[in-house]
């Protein structure tokens, strides 16, 4: 089945104070989102490839292009006020009968062994989700009180998210909830089960100054041979 894959960077990440979207931030001598380009079509140099920029930043980033001489093939889609947006706005460009990746444009450290796995499980299940177990204790706060939660029953959610696009298309033609807070719960609205296999603790998204920190040390890391920790399906 031919592939395709989305790459939502349509916010302004003002969480980061930084003056410039995180998706642009420098990050290894370049910035974050090209990092998450080259990935997939490292993955497969044929994959159709889709960003969600914001309008106002469109031009920025054809100039960051320009400046890095950044030149890996790509489409660029106009983001929407919610990601949800964004990515609906994407998939219109996306042919029905391809197997289509979601993926969060501050996720750098993406790994083509991640890409590939998640492919291969969505081809075999209809939809693939990668998750990590949590390591730190829970809390569940209810009104004045807490009590402890068993985080054996939890799982982080990353991406990249890979589904039947035509199957998405459905999801996003639904009116969008807050509730949306990824691309398989938008899915799973429809009552469509969610297939769920391990992901990569190396895969974290960038969203504080702090993780901008994190990300640099775990890719000088990669770069003196450290693996991620792909792990087996669940």
């Amino acid at each position: 089945m031919k592939k395709s894959a989305i790459i939502v960077a349509g916010g302004a990440g003002t969480r980061m104070n930084a003056g410039i979207p995180k998706q642009f931030l420098v990050l290894g001598g370049r910035p974050v989102l090209m990092h998450c380009i080259s990935a997939f079509l490292s993955y497969d140099a044929s994959i159709n490839l889709v960003v969600t920029l914001p309008k106002d930043h469109i031009n920025s980033w054809e100039k960051l292009c320009r400046q890095y001489q950044f030149q890996l093939p790509h489409t660029v889609a106009v983001g929407g006020e919610f990601r949800f947006h964004s990515v609906k706005n994407a998939l219109a460009l996306i042919p029905d009968d391809h197997l289509v990746a979601i993926h969060d444009g501050v996720r750098p450290l993406v790994s083509v062994a991640l890409i590939r796995l998640v492919f291969e499980a969505a081809q075999a299940e209809g939809n693939c989700v990668p998750v990590v177990p949590l390591r730190e204790s829970l809390r569940e706060i209810y009104g004045n009180e807490n009590k402890p939660a068993d985080r054996r029953l939890f799982r982080v959610v990353q991406t990249p998210q890979v589904f039947l696009a035509s199957t998405i298309k459905q999801a996003y033609d639904q009116p969008f909830k807050e509730s949306f807070t990824d691309d398989a719960t938008a899915l799973e609205n429809l009552g469509e089960k969610i297939h769920l296999i391990e992901g990569d603790p190396f895969n974290i998204k960038i969203t504080l100054s702090a993780d901008l920190i994190i990300a640099n040390a775990l890719m000088s890391a990669l770069s003196s041979g450290m693996e991620g920790f792909v792990q087996k399906p669940l």
